[in-house]
């Protein structure tokens, strides 16, 4: 998760599914925001969506411009070498906590 400049943030993961089964990303949770949705960028738009797809044996990446979560109205503003609780939910596995290395405000996951 890059540092937030402002009162929203976005934060950036793959999730994996080692199952034989496809699943869906339906929603993320945090302490940090009361409104985390998750979206998706194509042509430069981004736009909120309702699940993603996460296929069996595959993976979904939540990267800086494409999908990604989005926090809005931080109740804290998480500082670099922090980090940031989020529990992933999904329409057919339990949910799953991480946490979310914050990071210089420039920082891209693509690059590292």
């Amino acid at each position: 998760m890059p540092e937030p400049v402002g009162d929203m943030a976005a934060g950036f993961l793959t999730v994996r599914n080692d199952g034989g089964e496809a699943d869906k990303l339906t929603s993320v949770t945090s302490a940090l925001s009361d409104d985390v949705t998750i979206h998706e960028s194509k042509n430069q738009k981004m736009r909120k969506v309702a699940a993603f797809d996460i296929p069996a044996g595959g993976e979904l990446a939540l990267e800086r411009g494409g999908s990604h979560v989005m926090f809005m109205e931080l109740k804290q503003r998480p500082k670099p070498g922090g980090h940031v609780s989020v529990r992933l939910h999904f329409e057919k596995s339990d949910p799953i906590a991480v946490e979310l290395a914050v990071k210089e405000p420039t920082y891209n996951p693509k690059k590292h």
